[in-house]
């Protein structure tokens, strides 16, 4: 069960504890990726040929090339059969999502500088986008709305999903949420090949200028192999949750949050940071008693045993220090002054402030984004949104009088270099 941790202010991070946190990984080791490296190196020789071949060694399905791209006539069958009530309120998160992500859209901008010169930046969209939908027993239609709204907000072109075969059949909901969202490129094509095909192209398949979406670790492993050639959204690791809270919270809330984080698999982790431990005891008996009634309750006392702790400090300064180490993908925050204590974070995917702001909200409804940085990754990266589908162009109008006033200031410098020839493409525009 999950272990309660004392640290004083001059031990912040030295538990073994928090080191066997901080130390969890992708397990992208040598074999996955030289899996994965053989797969896309097919892929780009041998284009559909290879895409069909792994489709049946690894899904069991015999794929022809033109039975990759998805029957919209299936498509719009099987949304048919998702339940009403669950269609408005996918509906209503869609919109809440778009309305978010419309307040990240940046326009062209431009300065005017001495002698005329005139220096701006065009905004403009990515042409085309690989949305990767991972399959398996679960469906996660949240994830496809996170990354295919940003993408449509941005003025993407085209967006091009890529799936396992038995995807749509198995979970109905991702076809729903698919056609609210007007994507009916799809391709049944999933793993490492798929990822491979949308980097590279094939025959039936474009090449696209991003791949976002989640995936097993062999997705994840060609994702880390092709960017370069493409451009990824991130390489996502195992989920995470801090909640900060002191004596003035309610410990079944706190547990239920950690809980929640704690069920995505064995590999998360649910971190409670206080100054209280009797509060930490308090969490420690909710999350016993509520762990007896959940579905996944195995997986969550695996994760729980795994990476999970109630940390206990000196003070909340101290707890939002330790917090800032960390860097987790989310942060919750429930104090007697939760707005002060939140002021103190700097490093977090998504902070979630008071009692009534429990993580799962951003997972499905705010409207913010859930594809968060992971893995102390908050200290440099951010949440997915409508800017990672622009790419910006800069714009430089130089005039004959600007140039001639600046021209020994350029030679000199690209001179400095050992460039003669980028000095000479100034000079001789001045030797008049």
């Amino acid at each position: 069960m999950i272990e309660i941790v004392k640290l004083t202010d001059s031990r912040l991070g030295e538990s073994e504890r928090l080191q066997r946190i901080l130390s969890r990984s992708l397990g992208l080791d040598g074999e996955i990726l030289a899996q994965a490296e053989a797969i896309v190196r097919d892929v780009a020789t041998r284009g559909d040929e290879a895409v069909i071949e792994y489709t049946a060694r690894f899904d069991g399905v015999a794929l022809a090339a033109n039975g990759m791209l998805a029957d919209r006539q299936l498509i719009e069958e099987l949304s048919a059969q998702v339940d009403q009530e669950l269609l408005a309120a996918m509906r209503e998160a869609i919109s809440n999502i778009r309305y978010y992500h419309e307040r990240q859209l940046v326009r062209d901008w431009e300065i005017e500088g001495a002698n005329g010169v005139r220096l701006g930046q065009r905004i403009r969209p990515l042409e085309i986008v690989g949305l990767y939908v991972p399959g398996g027993s679960a469906a996660y239609p949240s994830t496809v709305m996170m990354n295919a709204v940003p993408a449509k907000v941005a003025g993407v072109e085209r967006i091009i999903v890529a799936t396992p075969p038995a995807q749509f059949t198995n979970n109905p909901i991702i076809a729903a949420v698919l056609k609210e969202l007007g994507l009916f490129e799809i391709y049944t094509v999933g793993g490492a090949q798929a990822v491979a095909a949308l980097a590279c192209g094939t025959e039936t398949i474009p090449r696209v200028d991003k791949i976002v979406g989640p995936g097993n670790r062999y997705v994840a492993a060609a994702k880390k192999l092709v960017y370069g050639a493409v451009d990824i959204d991130s390489i996502a690791g195992p989920s995470e949750i801090v909640v900060i809270a002191d004596d003035t919270a309610r410990a079944d809330f706190v547990a239920a949050d950690l809980l929640s984080q704690a069920e995505h698999s064995e590999d998360a982790a649910a971190i409670l940071i206080t100054p209280s431990e009797k509060f930490a005891v308090a969490v420690r008996q909710e999350i016993i008693n509520q762990t007896q009634t959940l579905a996944r309750r195995e997986i969550i006392e695996r994760s729980l045993a795994n990476f999970g702790a109630l940390i206990v400090v000196e003070s909340l300064d101290a707890a939002c220090t330790l917090a800032n180490r960390l860097a987790p993908e989310h942060i919750e925050v429930m104090t007697a002054e939760s707005e002060a204590t939140a002021a103190k974070i700097r490093n977090a995917g998504a902070i979630f402030i008071g009692p009534y702001s429990p993580e799962t909200v951003g997972d499905y409804f705010a409207g913010t984004n859930h594809v968060l940085p992971t893995g102390g990754t908050a200290r440099f990266s951010s949440a997915l949104g409508v800017y990672d589908f622009l790419k910006r162009t800069s714009i430089i109008r130089y005039t004959q009088s600007e140039l001639h006033r600046t021209a020994a200031s350029i030679e000199q410098l690209a001179l400095a270099e050992g460039f003669d020839a980028h000095a000479r493409a100034v000079t001789i525009r001045v030797e008049e």
